[in-house]
């Protein structure tokens, strides 16, 4: 069965994005070679990644870009190339190469790719999914970037789904101050 993972970069007073959707504190300069490292390497993982509409938005105004290519042309190619699913019932096509668009039934389309054969998954930012997804205990791995920053409010990491008990499986510090931690069911 395929596993099912969320990354998701919080600043350090636990927000994903300031009050107006922007997570502009989580972006790192691409001179910054021990975290373009472990981005290329995350990326060329092979997974199959999951995005909710503003999440998937984002990311299709940057990564088949020019400049993306150019300024991280391991992390844009890998992008561009893996399969994709965006779930959204407003989006009336999506047209990054690889990409499937699902209108209707998160929970249960993501039950059925988790029962059949292929790739893991990974869950790219997407808060309202990710807490639909952890509610209804298909997370396997939460991958947590904490930033050494505090943005004051925003939207709430894992806010709504209840308790949800965790274990710490991994952990890495990078020099730029963020904090990567891994996470399991208990």
């Amino acid at each position: 069965m395929p596993e099912l993972s969320s990354f998701m970069h919080l600043s350090l007073d636990g927000y994903y994005c300031d009050p107006r959707g922007d997570m502009g504190f989580a972006h790192r300069p691409p001179d910054d070679k021990e975290w373009s490292e472990f981005a290329a390497a995350n990326a060329s993982g092979g997974a199959r990644l999951l995005f909710g509409r503003v999440t998937y938005d984002m990311m299709v105004s940057f990564w088949p870009t020019p400049a993306a290519k150019q300024m991280m042309p391991e992390v844009a190619a890998a992008m561009n190339a893996m399969p994709k699913v965006v779930f959204s019932r407003t989006l009336k096509s999506a047209d990054w190469e690889n990409t499937t668009l699902v209108k209707d039934d998160l929970i249960g389309s993501v039950r059925r790719m988790k029962s059949e054969a292929g790739p893991d998954m990974t869950i790219l930012g997407s808060g309202s999914i990710v807490r639909q997804l952890a509610e209804a205990r298909l997370i396997d791995v939460f991958q947590v970037v904490v930033n050494p920053v505090a943005i004051g409010s925003g939207k709430s990491f894992l806010s709504g789904p209840g308790k949800i008990d965790l274990t710490l499986t991994e952990s890495r510090i990078f020099k730029n101050g963020n904090a990567v931690l891994w996470y399991g069911p208990r």
